[in-house]
C-alpha cells in the first residue's frame, strides 16, 4: 500500500511542477522593481483551468502526505 501511495506523491508532484511552469508569468522581474505598473488581469480559458488544476493538485499532495505519515 505504501508503494502506491509513493508512486502517487511522485506523480502528484511532477504534474504540479509542470502545471506552475505552463502558467504565465506576466511581464518578469520589471515589475518586481517597480517597472511594471500596477494592472490585475482576470484569468480566463486555459489560465483559469491551469490555476484551480494547481491548487487541486497541491490540496491532493497534502492529503496524501498525511495518508502516507498516518500509514
Amino acid at each position: 500500500m505504501e508503494t502506491y501511495i509513493s508512486i502517487a506523491l511522485i506523480t502528484l508532484s511532477v504534474l504540479l511542477v509542470a502545471s506552475v511552469l505552463l502558467q504565465q508569468m506576466g511581464s518578469g522581474l520589471s515589475s518586481t522593481f517597480g517597472g511594471g505598473g500596477a494592472s490585475y488581469q482576470t484569468r480566463r480559458g486555459l489560465e483559469k483551468v491551469l490555476f484551480r488544476a494547481t491548487i487541486f493538485l497541491g490540496v491532493l499532495i497534502i492529503v496524501g502526505s498525511i495518508v502516507y505519515i498516518a500509514l
